[in-house]
């Protein structure tokens, strides 16, 4: 009984050190992930994809409007503009910053 419960307590072990899917994802990775999840359904996030909405812009054009910092303080204290049926949308602390590291490279791409 006890070889059960120390395989079951090794497996457990493991399994808490197994990486995560965030864990094997670059912090771009991650941030273009966010995007995709939750504004891809109107912007275009890409380097070369077109917004489904038309009043959406594109996130490649965004970002050379505003700074990084500005675009960090938008997105931690919540969205109020943009297109007319935008949603409010906000983003948690530990996803500010995979956001601009994407945005950023995307920035990048398009000079």
């Amino acid at each position: 009984m006890s070889i059960k419960r120390e395989t079951v307590l090794v497996a457990l072990g493991l399994l808490a050190f197994a990486p995560s899917s965030f864990a094997q994802q670059s912090s771009k990775e991650f941030g273009n992930e966010l995007l995709r999840q939750r504004c891809a359904s109107c912007h275009a996030i890409g380097p070369s994809d077109r917004s489904r909405h038309p009043r959406a812009p594109e996130f490649r054009n965004i970002v050379k409007r505003y700074s990084p910092d500005t675009l960090a303080e938008a997105l931690a204290e919540g969205i109020m503009t943009g297109h007319p049926d935008m949603p409010i949308v906000t983003f948690e602390p530990h996803e500010i910053g995979p956001i601009i590291e994407y945005l950023e490279q995307l920035s990048k791409e398009h000079r």
